[in-house]
């Protein structure tokens, strides 16, 4: 696979259909926010990517998690 299919290959959603926002407006299933749920369909591969980033600092400081 080209450096470029790789880099616009489909990145799986963080859902696991467990479906609750927060006070902060996010997600306690996947971490994602309000507006980064919303928006995921629309978002390229690298953006998705970022937001998964952004999802794993949120599970690693997230009280549900040990």
């Amino acid at each position: 696979m080209s450096k470029k299919a790789t880099k616009n290959a489909k990145v799986a959603s963080p859902c696991v259909n467990l479906c609750l926002l927060n006070d902060d407006d996010v997600c306690v299933g996947c971490y994602r926010t309000g507006k980064e749920i919303s928006t995921w369909g629309r978002l390229t591969a690298e953006e998705q990517r970022v937001v998964l980033v952004k999802v794993s600092e949120r599970e690693q400081t997230s009280q549900f998690v040990s």
